[in-house]
């Protein structure tokens, strides 16, 4: 999808659920990372991770652009156009739009070390090194053993 589809998708959301015109500009941003959206209070833009896009597809994108429509709506209006807003808790009911939006972060293999009981074999994962002289079992205080 292109910056130019993207503007007339999030132009016929704004005329279609809140019967409002959308005068400012949505575009793709690809530093963001952690955030579906945002929309910036100065300008009034909006602005879109292309990777939720990518990853779940058209129907997340329209969840997340009406839910920055809702704050650019509500701003414009001179009402509670923040998360905590009872304004803008109602509008997200209203229109169907979900209050955060899935990670499109992937968690990277996090478990480097394994530790296993030698009495009952319970299993321990650890993104640290872990002392097998200090450390017990925490099951049977029996010794641990490092698998990988």
């Amino acid at each position: 999808m292109t910056n130019k589809e993207l503007q007339a998708l999030t132009e016929a959301l704004s005329d279609s659920f809140f019967d409002r015109p959308f005068q400012h500009k949505a575009i793709f941003n690809p530093r963001l990372r952690t955030t579906g959206g945002r929309y910036l209070l100065s300008s009034h833009n909006i602005e879109l991770n292309e990777k939720h896009y990518a990853k779940y597809g058209k129907e997340e994108l329209v969840g997340i652009i009406k839910h920055e429509l809702c704050h650019y709506h509500l701003h414009l209006l001179g009402k509670g156009y923040r998360h905590k807003d009872q304004d803008f808790k109602q509008l997200l009911k209203k229109v169907g739009a979900p209050r955060y939006c899935r990670s499109v972060k992937e968690r990277e293999a996090q478990i480097h070390y394994v530790y296993q009981c030698s009495s009952c074999e319970q299993k321990y994962y650890r993104k640290r090194k872990v002392n097998q002289f200090e450390y017990v079992c925490g099951v049977c205080r029996g010794k641990l053993q490092f698998l990988s």
